[in-house]
């Protein structure tokens, strides 16, 4: 896993589509031995094209950033369950030390199993 000091990286990688170039983001690690890469996108990455540029400025002229997890617990009033989970975000510091962050989510349903699974290990 990317990782440094314990803390989970995202990384970002150039691609090229329609003769621009563009950022993707993911965190890559290891489960049960397989080498694996999580996509990273901002939350409502459908409607709102603007996360892409907000994650660009928490980046900065940086290729990582920590993902800060921050777990929750909603209590269904209803049916009394308790729902559980993780939300994240990226985050950099500058030389001034200015905090940048963006909230972020697993790209695909598959890139939440795997992030999850990582997070276990």
């Amino acid at each position: 896993m990317a990782k440094k000091n314990n803390q989970i990286k995202v990384e970002r990688e150039t691609f090229e589509k329609d003769d621009k170039t563009y950022f993707s983001y993911f965190i890559k690690g290891n489960v049960r031995g397989k080498d694996i890469k999580v996509a990273i996108a901002p939350p409502n990455q459908e409607t709102d094209k603007g996360g892409y540029t907000v994650l660009d400025i928490v980046f900065g002229n940086e290729m990582s950033a920590d993902l800060i997890i921050n777990p929750y617990e909603i209590k269904d009033n209803k049916s009394g369950k308790v729902i559980s989970g993780n939300s994240y975000l990226v985050r950099t510091t500058d030389e001034n030390g200015k905090v940048y962050e963006c909230a972020v989510k697993p790209f695909r349903t598959s890139d939440k199993a795997l992030l999850n699974m990582l997070l276990s290990e």
